[in-house]
């Protein structure tokens, strides 16, 4: 069930961390690569002996062991999935509250493969307010929690915190892995970035796009099974290029003549990029020296990338656009879906606080070609992008 998957456990402080041995495995029984990482205090619980024997690899706890430093960083980004279990109300404080002071706090700030925790503590701990915020806290920052069920306690009370049974973590553990391949065996073009447009060689039209909501996009389509072409504006933003196949572009004509050749042998295309709508007339081969006099610049309209998709656009294939907007902001998207022969338009407001150029947060609307229209509460834009895709998916097979 879980062929090779690489899956990195995080064992924390608390007596549920037996089950963990189980979990692990039952993991490698199912044919998933296996790397473990501990706290000081689960050591109190279960041995590494234990667990590297059963994960078939060495098994980490500290920073700096045998004179060598734990990359956690690479650990973090090994991995498919990471799952914390048990997660101690102790180590629950620290991953909401950013702190990072034993290796497994590292790694997972480190991560960037979705995570899983499987709290386990005592009933009032549980039920304490504080635990409740910082569960809700984590929760927001994307992390996905395997609730805590009722049972026999080691306190010897009998009721809520006890870590989820094994089985259960696997059943969950499948259904993400189930859900990754919704969109397997389809391909996806998406654009993200600004575009530049130069006027000589030191200075361009650009705007204040990074890139990073629809590179979340094209990761989260990843994750979904698709086969995804991503075409790049210039950004910071990493991308795995192992993972995605991407095409670096500068200027509003190239990103429009990649999009052109790519688009037809696609399912679906998300046009996520701030693409410029005037390119200058004429650009300088020198440096434009400043005189006394004002300069004038000629503009002349970009190629309208989304519109050309729009027109070519076969039926079975699923066209979504952006919309950033100051003022009437529904009234636009609606006007571009039809106008663009799009399917779905995502809208941003920079009247939204975080939302917009340059933020880790968004918040969108999205309209979709039946007349739904869906707003959505603001939002790092990873999980914006999950929101996305999740429309995209009911889209296709709808």
């Amino acid at each position: 069930m879980f062929q090779g998957k690489k899956i990195l456990i995080g064992i924390t402080g608390s007596i549920a961390a037996y089950k963990t041995v189980l979990l692990v495995r039952e993991l490698v029984k199912q044919g998933a690569e296996v790397k473990v990482v501990m706290t000081s205090a689960a050591k109190d619980f279960v041995t590494p002996l234990t667990l590297s024997t059963l994960s078939k690899n060495s098994v980490t706890a500290d920073l700096f062991e045998n004179d060598s430093w734990a990359n956690h960083v690479m650990l973090g980004r090994w991995a498919d999935v990471m799952v914390i279990a048990p997660l101690s109300c102790n180590t629950l404080g620290k991953m909401a509250h950013g702190l990072c002071d034993n290796l497994l706090l590292a790694v997972y700030l480190s991560a960037t493969c979705p995570v899983f925790v499987a709290p386990a503590m005592d009933d009032d701990m549980w039920h304490h307010p504080s635990t409740k915020e910082n569960l809700k806290k984590i929760n927001d920052f994307g992390n996905h929690i395997i609730p805590a069920e009722k049972g026999e306690l080691a306190s010897g009370l009998f009721g809520d915190g006890r870590m989820a049974e094994v089985q259960t973590i696997l059943a969950t553990l499948q259904s993400h892995f189930n859900y990754q391949k919704e969109l397997s065996g389809k391909k996806a073009l998406i654009t993200a970035g600004p575009t530049y447009e130069l006027l000589d060689p030191v200075r361009f039209i650009g705007n204040h796009s990074s890139g990073k909501m629809g590179v979340a996009i094209a990761n989260e389509l990843v994750k979904r099974g698709a086969e995804v072409t991503l075409v790049l504006g210039p950004s910071n933003v990493s991308v795995d290029e192992k993972k995605i196949k991407t095409f670096h572009v500068t200027s509003a004509e190239e990103m429009y003549e990649v999009c052109i050749k790519q688009f037809p042998e696609m399912n679906l295309a998300v046009m996520a990029a701030a693409v410029a709508d005037y390119t200058p007339v004429n650009t300088f081969s020198e440096k434009i020296k400043k005189n006394d006099g004002n300069l004038v610049l000629e503009l002349q309209k970009t190629k309208d990338i989304l519109k050309s998709l729009g027109q070519i656009k076969k039926e079975k294939q699923l066209l979504v656009g952006f919309a950033l907007e100051t003022k009437n902001e529904a009234e636009y998207a609606k006007s571009k879906l039809k106008d663009k022969n799009a399917d779905i338009i995502v809208l941003n407001s920079l009247r939204d606080k975080g939302a917009g150029f340059g933020t880790d947060t968004n918040k969108i609307t999205i309209f979709e070609k039946s007349g739904a229209a869906t707003t959505y509460d603001q939002k790092d834009k990873a999980l914006v992008a999950k929101d996305i895709v999740d429309v995209i998916v009911k889209n296709i097979y709808a």
